[in-house]
Order: structure tokens, then C-alpha cells, then sequence
């Protein structure tokens, strides 16, 4: 027998030489897509990929362990998860870092202080490139994932959003990392407002407690932020009183950023 017969033989691989269980993994996770919000149960998405339900159901667990779908407790719906979407935001980021780097080089040696770009993710922004001054030690950001209410960036690119799309990424209690950071839906709409009024956002503490900052969003042809500079540091380097130079230069940032995008 062979090699390939074996593989038809034990469902592993087919005949083209594709691997059977991930064709399996891929129907399903289109199904998912296709979803509506709610999602769909499993037996539902095994129906329609001409699946059994354990299959179906132990691919499910697979996905659902590496963040590609997430299951509702509740519901027992499937639907897209978080993988899917910052694999999406981040896939198409090297060509915007290459032409925002040097920008926040400039922007580091400016202020003396960490710069760095963020792209949106579901619920959240995810730092794709920064940049420190050699003599400024200080946690790296890159490719960390934080929330969208409680830091300068999150907050400059809710500003740019239309109301229904700053509603659905608000939905649910918004966390209360320190004692300073907006819970009240009001409260954060008007700081929003003066955001847009003022073009760069500031943060006072607001998810780690010493931690100041101030962004600004690149915006698009429409109006629209598709990435976020910010500029961040301990409040003793950062006070409050700085936050117009910072601002300013962080908006200018943002702009000659949006101008280098084909």
C-alpha cells in the first residue's frame, strides 16, 4: 500500500494531499463566520459542514483552546474569537510600521520619552511598533492587548468612531483598573468629545496608576483612525503640565503618519 493510500486509509490526509481533520477545521470555522452575532450551536455547524457531532464538536474544543472561536457558556453558541481578529488587525501592519517608524523615532527623540503605535483589535488595541530613548528604561508595550476605555490610545480611537460603533465596543461593565479610570458612559462620552475638539487624548493613571500619557489617532481618507500614536511614561516625567507639548507633537505625529499612507 502506499504512502498516500495509508493516509486516505486512516482520514488523515486525502488524495490532493490536504490534510483531512484541518480541511474539517476550516469548514467549520467558516460556518462559524458566517454566523449570525448570536452565533450557532455545534450541531447546527456540523449539519451544514456534513459532519458528525463528535467530530464537529472535538474540532470546536480545539479551535475554542487556541482563541479561533469562542463558545457562549450559556448558549452553547459558537462564534468568532479574539485570535481571528487581531490575526486580521495585524496582518496587514507591516507596511504601516515601515512607514510610521521614523516617525516615532522623531517622536521619541522629541519628548525624550517611549513612543508607539497601536492598531484596533475587538475590544481592544494591540501595540504593533515602539520606540525608547536608550537612556529611558521602561516596560515594553509591543504586542501587549489593552483595553480601549482605560488608556490614551483606546480613548483617541473611540473618539474618531461613529455612536453605534463606540456603543457596541462598550457594551458590558467597563473595568475598573485604578482609581482614576472613566466607568461612567457619560463621563467618557464628554471626555470623548473634548478628544475630537482637542485632536489627542491623555490618560492620568487610568490602567496602571503611574503611568501618564497622551495619543492621537491617524486618520483615514473618511475620517476614520486606523492606527493610534501615543506617547507614555511615569508620571514624575509626564505631568500633567506637559500634556499640550505632548499632545501637539503626538497629533503631529499622527498626521504625517496618515499623509505616508498610499
Amino acid at each position: 500500500m502506499s504512502v498516500e493510500a495509508a493516509h486516505n486509509q486512516d482520514g488523515t490526509r486525502s488524495a490532493s494531499g490536504r490534510v483531512q481533520s484541518l480541511d474539517r477545521a476550516v469548514a467549520l470555522l467558516n460556518a462559524v463566520s458566517s454566523s449570525a452575532p448570536g452565533g450557532r450551536p455545534a450541531a447546527e455547524l456540523a449539519a451544514e459542514c456534513d459532519l458528525n457531532r463528535a467530530t464537529a464538536w472535538r474540532l470546536l474544543a480545539t479551535m475554542e483552546h487556541h482563541g479561533l472561536v469562542e463558545r457562549n457558556p450559556l448558549t452553547n453558541r459558537y462564534s468568532i474569537g479574539f485570535a481571528i481578529s487581531r490575526m486580521a488587525a495585524t496582518a496587514g501592519v507591516d507596511g504601516l510600521v515601515r512607514r510610521a517608524h521614523d516617525v516615532l523615532e522623531r517622536l521619541s527623540r522629541e519628548t525624550g520619552e517611549t513612543a508607539n503605535l497601536a492598531v484596533a483589535q475587538h475590544l481592544g488595541l494591540t501595540y504593533v511598533d515602539e520606540v525608547a530613548p536608550p537612556v529611558v528604561l521602561s516596560a515594553r508595550w509591543l504586542g501587549r492587548q489593552v483595553p480601549i476605555h482605560a488608556t490614551s490610545a483606546g480613548k483617541a480611537f473611540l473618539a474618531w468612531l461613529p455612536d453605534d460603533e463606540v456603543e457596541s465596543m462598550l457594551a458590558g461593565p467597563l473595568a475598573e483598573y485604578t482609581a482614576s479610570t472613566r466607568t461612567d458612559r457619560a463621563a467618557l462620552r464628554a471626555e470623548l468629545a473634548e478628544i475630537r475638539e482637542q485632536g489627542y487624548s491623555v490618560g492620568v493613571g487610568e490602567l496602571e496608576p503611574e503611568v501618564h500619557g497622551v495619543a492621537a489617532a491617524a486618520l483615514d481618507a473618511r475620517d476614520r483612525p486606523f492606527a493610534i500614536v501615543s506617547v507614555w511614561g511615569p508620571r514624575d516625567r509626564i505631568p500633567e503640565s506637559r500634556f499640550p507639548e505632548l499632545g501637539a507633537l503626538a497629533r503631529g505625529a499622527a498626521t504625517d503618519i496618515a499623509a505616508a499612507m498610499p
